[in-house]
């Protein structure tokens, strides 16, 4: 209808045979594209029109059925029904038809009604759905079938074109019609081959419906994307039966959001319109099981299974009352069928497949794979495939190659169960080759002897060449393992006992190998030597890595010394210098304590310092520090930093400028050497506190109840830089006031942060103790510390 509208408009477009002026081409133009698409909205009007008086047609011929009526007392009935009800005549004789059909289309439009919340502004999606339906019945092509399902049924539901994919034999995909995309787009994908990745593939792997949120999120190639890459698709399997026919693929312009289940219903209802079309116009079209065909197929495939040598069930399909695919039925077996269980053929033939093999139905198993095939027609073999029967109530577990290949109305399963067998002697001749291992037999009557492949290979000889006897071993082997080889021949052959040598084998390649060769005799009735049989393994590997494996421990030990050599010194220097338990101070106007805790492991010595000594001015040089790594490098730089720091204390300067000295020492005098340190001077005239720190925590000041943490002053840590300058600050102390120095060994963590250990340090010191060395040892016992590091903890009580 639509293309004899055009052809009119084309008519009455046509020139008159007068030649007009130019002047009036633009117009005429204007005109003519008015009267085109006046032309297309009457034809698709008329069209509509035209689907729904098909409708009300067919309501009128369920009426005439149901009243027994004629034609014109059903049309005025129908006219009647709706003027009473409310309703348009269409929505009447849609409702009509839906009670009529029970299909597919009329559960959705129950399940639609079910779920409204209230009045549809149209009586549900049937009347979309059965237009459609109507247009698909009486379209002539499959490109007929695409346009009336977008114009009547996807267009109002935001869809901008619709795709019919039709399934090959070997699950390939033809395009069979299309409408909403551009005919260059059709051409480019009239045919995908096989296992080319695409939205309509998603559909056949999955056999069910399948959202494709955004193209480009997806990045699956598809006809139409290059004019919306970001559009959405569903693609949904078109099936009858059991069997997929093709995709039906929607797209949308923009990406897809979740779609509500009713929409889901409609869109798969439309889906099964296109199965019965593309069913019925398929050169492969299932004929009905009652017919002639049928039976002609399956006796054709019959007489295929006969001739094969393998197992053959011929399957059939069975179908539930809703035309789903619930089983299969064994039509025939050939006869070199084999039943696991051992049944006979007549026990097995015209049963159901699942009642015959019920364990099939697990998720996964054969059932699965054979309702895959019977659906796409991909052919499937499955290799070492299960098989279980029950005898009685006991599984019975057999391993088989399984084919299965579908050809007109049925399957042919094909298995091939595996001989156990055949199998353990396959499974040892990989274990003789993965393993290196050879066998052989020597009779020692006959002399005749027989090698495996791999034995031939071991001694690098070819499989035509003689075997080597084994008196004539020693010959084959190194002048230094002759003596072995005599031993073992002797224990082998004249005390009769299995015995064992290893010896290098020259090859006639010049390769020498290292094997280990096992034999055992074998006495007849009489208790006479009969023959002998052993194996041989190519143990060069094991031999290198054993002596690899002893040269790297000689090599580990003395490691191993040389390192316990290198932490004894350094404890032992660290130990001269600051023993672990020293004795407590007694100097003019303070009493100082020192707890010092080495680490755990005698490996992580490290290089903690303090000290404190009266200088001849009369002031108390109390410093405490920690050079940078562990070993017997950090044990030597702690002795030249606190020897350095005690001469220099000597000429009278304040901590800053010790502490800039001692950097000039660190950084010139030593070999890469860093370090921290807190440097103090106490007056017990004054009892004034002057400090300075290098990258060190800062004292702790104990004072009554309380204890708070010194100022972080600028200071870097030693030897980083070859000049460096040092904040000095000076505190006030009191009778009674305790000062605390230690070393990041007291707070350091793993877990947390360095201020969160300060501020626990701060709480375990302000807890009041009866002498100061008890402090030190509750400080040390509730420390957050858990680096195994060495800790120096100094405690000084003014007097």
């Amino acid at each position: 209808m639509i293309e004899a509208a055009a052809a009119a408009a084309h008519r009455e477009a046509q020139p008159d045979r007068h030649p007009r002026s130019n002047t009036s081409s633009a117009p005429e133009a204007g005109r003519l594209a008015a009267t085109v698409e006046r032309l297309r909205e009457e034809a698709l009007e008329a069209q509509s029109a035209a689907d729904g008086r098909a409708l009300v047609e067919l309501a009128k011929g369920i009426l005439v059925g149901r009243l027994g009526c004629g034609p014109a007392e059903a049309s005025r009935q129908l006219v009647k029904l709706a003027e009473q009800s409310g309703t348009t005549l269409l929505a009447l004789a849609v409702d009509i038809i839906n009670q009529a059909a029970r299909d597919r289309v009329s559960e959705v439009t129950q399940e639609f009604l079910a779920t409204a919340v209230a009045e549809p502004a149209e009586p549900a999606p049937t009347i979309r759905l059965r237009a459609a339906e109507s247009r698909v019945l009486a379209a002539g092509d499959t490109q007929a079938v695409a346009a009336a399902l977008l114009e009547n049924a996807l267009a109002p539901l935001g869809a901008h074109g619709v795709a019919i994919w039709v399934t090959g034999a070997d699950s390939s995909l033809t395009l069979a019609g299309q409408a909403g995309f551009a005919p260059e787009d059709a051409d480019r994908w009239r045919y995908v081959p096989p296992e080319v990745a695409t939205c309509a593939r998603l559909a056949l792997t999955h056999r069910e419906l399948s959202v494709v949120t955004s193209l480009s999120q997806a990045s699956l190639p598809t006809i139409g994307r290059r004019q919306h890459p970001d559009g959405g698709r569903i693609v949904i399997p078109a099936g009858t039966g059991g069997r997929i026919h093709g995709v039906l693929e929607i797209a949308w312009p923009q990406p897809l959001a979740p779609q509500p289940v009713q929409i889901i219903r409609q869109l798969e209802a439309l889906a099964e319109l296109c199965a019965h079309t593309l069913e019925e116009q398929s050169p492969h079209h299932t004929p009905d099981a009652s017919g002639a065909a049928y039976h002609a197929a399956l006796a054709e495939l019959t007489d295929l299974a006969g001739h094969l040598d393998d197992t053959v069930l011929v399957l059939a399909p069975v179908l539930d009352a809703d035309g789903r695919l619930a089983d299969f039925r064994i039509h025939h077996v050939n006869n070199s069928f084999m039943d696991p269980a051992g049944r006979p053929r007549s026990m097995v033939t015209g049963r159901p497949f699942l009642e015959i093999y019920p364990a099939a139905a697990e998720d996964g198993g054969l059932f699965d794979k054979l309702e895959r095939t019977y659906a796409t027609g991909e052919a499937c073999q499955a290799l070492r495939t299960a098989l279980t029967t029950f005898v009685g109530e006991v599984p019975l577990t057999t391993v088989a190659d399984v084919r299965i290949s579908r050809h007109g109305p049925a399957l042919l399963l094909i298995w091939k169960i595996e001989d156990e067998k055949a199998r353990l002697a396959n499974l040892l001749q990989h274990a003789q080759r993965l393993g290196r291992v050879g066998g052989f037999e020597q009779n020692m009557r006959t002399r005749q002897i027989s090698w495996n492949e791999q034995l031939f290979a071991l001694f690098g000889l070819p499989t035509t060449a003689t075997p080597v006897p084994l008196e004539d071993l020693a010959a084959h082997a190194h002048a230094h393992d002759v003596n072995s080889i005599g031993r073992f021949l002797r224990t082998l052959m004249h005390s009769r006992r299995e015995s064992a040598v290893e010896f290098r084998l020259q090859r006639p390649d010049g390769i020498t190998r290292h094997i280990r060769m096992v034999a055992e005799p074998v006495l007849d009735a009489r208790g006479r030597l009969y023959s002998v049989r052993g194996a041989c393994q190519d143990v060069s590997s094991q031999h290198w890595t054993e002596v690899a494996l002893a040269a790297t421990r000689d090599q580990l030990a003395d490691t191993e010394a040389e390192s316990a050599d290198r932490s004894r010194l350094a404890l032992q220097l660290q130990h001269a210098i600051m023993p672990p338990a020293p004795a407590l101070l007694e100097v003019p106007g303070i009493r100082i304590a020192v707890r010092y805790r080495p680490a755990e492991s005698e490996s992580l010595v490290g290089g903690d310092w303090y000290d404190s000594v009266v200088l001849p001015n009369g002031e108390i040089l109390l410093s405490v520090g920690d050079v940078a790594g562990h070993g017997i490098q950090a044990a030597t730089g702690m002795v030249v930093l606190r020897n350095a720091l005690r001469g220099l204390a000597v000429t009278g300067a304040g901590p800053a400028q010790l502490l800039a000295w001692l950097n000039r020492v660190a950084f010139h005098l030593t070999s890469d050497l860093t370090a921290t340190a807190v440097c103090a001077l106490f007056d017990p005239k004054t009892r004034t506190l002057r400090w300075a720190r290098a990258g060190h925590l800062p004292p702790v000041l104990v004072r009554g109840q309380q204890a708070q943490s010194f100022p972080l002053n600028a200071g870097l840590l030693l030897g980083a830089l070859p000049e460096t300058t040092f904040v000095e600050e000076e505190v006030q102390l009191e009778t009674d006031d305790i000062l605390l120095m230690y070393t990041d060994g007291l707070v350091e963590r793993r877990d947390i942060a360095v201020t969160d250990s300060l501020a626990q340090l701060l709480t375990v010191a302000s807890r009041p103790a009866s002498t100061l060395e008890r402090r030190l040892d509750s400080m040390l016992t509730y420390s957050a510390s858990d680096t195994d590091d060495d800790t120096c903890l100094i405690g000084i009580e003014v007097r």
